[in-house]
């Protein structure tokens, strides 16, 4: 059991158990005092005696302190700063053993006295130097409870049994008084070290308690100081001189709050002005007993809010905080909240605010929905970075050209709105209209690379179409559907019909969608007839929609809401399947062509829809041609390029639908991956009296011939045009109302079977 043991002492701290140890080894002069007194008392004893054993004594005691002398020069020389536990543990064993055998042979010197002499004198001398070392020993080491325990126990025996052979009434009495004299010397010894070390414990707890305390109010990210009853400052940390710009290495302590405050407000350059208005409502605010936070914003450059507690003794405790970088990432959140974060134009919350102000004034004012007209195919190609920097453009543009009254908004995406209140007829709508059309239309140039975009606006009028936000902004985006709808680059107030066209368009939409569910669209099929054989080779398939109530409607009708709605994708993968499923039951060098809209290309999966209908129906991929339209081409982007290409490698064929009716050139005939071109009807339209007619569709079917690609007019409706057209060497198969109209998938099969067309009866 050392020091430290739960049994005889509080658990210590390891730095309270090591400094005990350490005083073990501190103070050699009571050591050299004792071993000098037992020493002269054995050769006292030994001279007053004439006992050579009693004086020998002395060189065995004398041995021991010398050892004992040297063990705390070693200690010395070996502890340092970062003594463990362990290691203290072992000193504290080291010096027990020391002082334990230098008690065992003063006490066994003192049971030779009165072993070997009759003297008094002599028993006097030797009882009372035991005596007195081990109530020394016991005074000074009581906090190690087994130096305490092996002093008293070593002692107290050689020296009882010593008294006992003599059978003195007075050498018994003392015989049997030593031991409850050491029993009570040792429970003193541990009554003082529990008290002792009772107090040490409790102080190191004070002092860690206090050095935590002033790590984290130091550390704290607030300034803290505390006032007492007189509001002098008594406590404060280092933020609170941080935040207050104050000397850290002034004296503080003692301050009244005014003298501090005044400093504070000089330190941080805060005009005279402002300190007067700062004292005002700090003086207010302590008053109130700070029923709410102090914000302080004199200085311009730094916020800082001040927490008032009161304390019931008296005095207050003020935290303050910097709460700048707080405020400005609240402006910045209201900001993004009100504005568009790549514009900086107002957002459509804002807007409508700002509108609202607007029409609460009663005034006439115009609605514009601006929307670019090319900004997706600049996204598409060059990318969303380039599309940013485009947008930034064009919201500069608007704010140079529009009055500072004008309010300017970016919806999103590429939608911009303008809120102008109008002094004049509504014609002043019209020329801004212009002037915005006419600015968005010039060059832009973004990354070294120029382009044209121009834009559609449409217009709403209030209070002529509403006043509302909503009923406005639904007006003009009409509007704007409508200047789409006649070509783009154009601006169109808006007209009650407007709203007619749409909801028939929504209604439409959603028909088209119940036909999908309910399997109302059917295919229908157009024989190709090829010129040199006379026979249907290929057979287009064509969309047809049986409506319950409106009968057969035309693809004209319903094909653009489709394609606009996406509807086009799931239509046209049944158009796909059904196609290549009914050329399964044709003969086999009979082919199917599918048309495919460019916004299955854009949005869809072509190459798995392909693959599956193929799957599905187990028609080979050689008998399937998929058609596309010019404006596909346009985009002359390599992902549909790619497609093309692996629609190929498949064996499926491509053909080009309606050659001649779009801006494509005849340059696209050679750069993209084409199998067939079908040039449209408009070609035939003069054929029969315009010699120049037909040398155009002569030239063109002799080029896409010489390209290797074979040759297919469309349009075919009379004989004469028919006979023209076989005098042409590069048209290989023709296609129209001549040969068979479109017909139901039921009809096809026997059409086929009738055989090849005569083309010797032809006038």
């Amino acid at each position: 059991m050392g020091i430290g043991s739960p049994e005889n002492a509080p658990n210590l701290p390891a730095e309270v158990y090591i400094s005990s140890v350490s005083a073990l080894y501190r103070d050699r002069r009571s050591l050299f005092s004792g071993t000098a007194s037992a020493i002269a008392a054995s050769l006292v004893t030994g001279w007053i005696s004439g006992i050579v054993w009693l004086a020998m004594c002395a060189f065995p005691l004398a041995l021991t302190g010398v050892l004992r002398w040297m063990d705390m020069n070693a200690y010395e020389r070996s502890v340092t700063t970062s003594q463990t536990v362990a290691q203290a543990r072992s000193w504290e064993r080291r010096y027990i053993v020391g002082s334990s055998t230098f008690a065992v042979l003063l006490s066994l010197w003192c049971f030779l006295a009165f072993a070997l002499s009759s003297d008094p004198a002599v028993h006097l001398v030797s009882f009372a130097v035991c005596l007195a070392y081990m109530i020394g020993i016991t005074g000074r080491n009581y906090s190690s409870d087994q130096l305490v325990t092996f002093t008293t126990a070593c002692a107290a025996i050689p020296m009882i049994m010593g008294l006992l052979l003599h059978l003195e009434t007075a050498y018994v009495f003392l015989a049997m008084v030593l031991v409850p004299f050491f029993l009570s010397v040792r429970t003193i010894a541990t009554r003082l070290r529990f008290t002792l070390f009772d107090a040490v414990v409790a102080s190191h707890d004070l002092r860690a308690l206090a050095t935590h305390f002033d790590t984290a109010v130091n550390n704290m990210p607030h300034g803290l100081c505390m006032f007492d009853g007189d509001q002098r400052l008594v406590v404060f940390n280092d933020r609170f001189t941080s935040l207050l710009n104050l000397d850290a290495r002034a004296t503080w302590k003692g301050q009244e709050v005014g003298s501090l405050l005044e400093t504070a407000l000089e330190a941080n350059g805060v005009p005279l002005q402002a300190t007067d208005a700062v004292f005002s409502a700090f003086r207010k605010w302590t008053v109130a007993a700070g029923s709410a936070a102090l914000v302080v914003d004199a200085a311009g450059h730094r916020i800082l809010q001040l927490t008032f507690q009161p304390i019931k003794a008296g005095g207050f405790v003020l935290l303050i905080e910097d709460i700048t970088e707080k405020r400005k990432a609240e402006a910045r959140i209201e900001h993004l909240a009100r504005y568009d974060a790549l514009t900086g134009l107002p957002n459509r919350s804002h807007f409508q605010e700002q509108f609202e102000t607007v029409i609460a004034r009663g005034r006439p004012c115009a609605l514009l929905f601006i929307d670019l007209d090319q900004f997706k195919v600049v996204n598409d190609t060059l990318g969303h970075p380039c599309g940013d920097a485009l947008l930034c453009q064009v919201a500069d543009r608007l704010r140079k050209v529009m009055k500072s009254s004008d309010i300017i908004a970016r919806l999103g995406g590429d939608e911009f709105v303008v809120l102008r209140e109008l002094k004049g007829p509504a014609d002043e709508a019209s020329l801004v209209a212009q002037r915005i059309v006419r600015t968005l239309s010039e060059v832009f140039t973004v990354d070294d690379h120029q382009f044209v975009i121009g834009a559609s606006i449409g217009i709403a009028l209030a209070p002529r179409d509403g006043t509302s936000f909503e009923q406005m902004l639904k007006c003009a985006d009409l509007a704007l559907y409508s200047a789409k709808a006649d070509g783009r680059g154009v601006w169109r107030f808006f007209e009650p019909e407007m709203d007619a066209r749409v909801q028939a368009r929504r209604a439409l939409e959603i028909d088209i969608r119940n036909a999908l569910d309910n399997g109302n669209f059917e295919v229908f099929f157009q024989p190709i007839v090829n010129l040199r054989s006379g026979k249907s080779t290929v057979c287009e398939a064509l969309a047809r929609w049986r409506h319950p109530k409106r009968g057969l409607i035309s693809p004209d009708e319903f094909i653009p809401v489709a394609e606009e709605t996406n509807l086009i994708i799931e239509l046209g993968d049944f158009i796909l399947q059904e196609a290549c499923r009914q050329c399964m039951t044709w003969p086999d060098d009979v082919h199917v062509a599918v048309n495919i809209s460019p916004v299955q290309f854009r949005r869809g999966n072509v190459i798995a829809s392909v693959l599956a209908a193929l799957d599905r129906s187990g028609l080979p991929a050689h008998r399937l041609e998929v058609e596309i339209t010019e404006s596909l081409l346009l985009e002359n982007t390599s992902a549909i390029r790619t497609t093309l290409e692996k629609l190929r490698g498949l064996g499926v064929r491509v053909s080009l639908d309606d050659f001649g009716t779009g801006y494509a050139s005849l340059s696209y005939l050679h750069h993209f991956p084409l199998d067939k071109v079908k040039i449209d009807r408009s070609f035939l339209q003069d054929v029969e009296v315009s010699s120049r007619s037909r040398r155009l569709l002569a030239g063109v079917a002799n080029l896409s011939s010489e390209l290797g690609m074979s040759v297919v007019v469309e349009g075919v409706e009379t004989h004469r045009q028919l006979a023209l057209l076989l005098e042409q060497p590069g048209v290989d198969e023709v296609q129209g109302f001549l040969f068979s109209p479109p017909i139901p998938a039921a009809e096809i099969g026997r059409f086929l079977a009738a055989g090849s067309f005569d083309f010797e009866k032809v006038a």
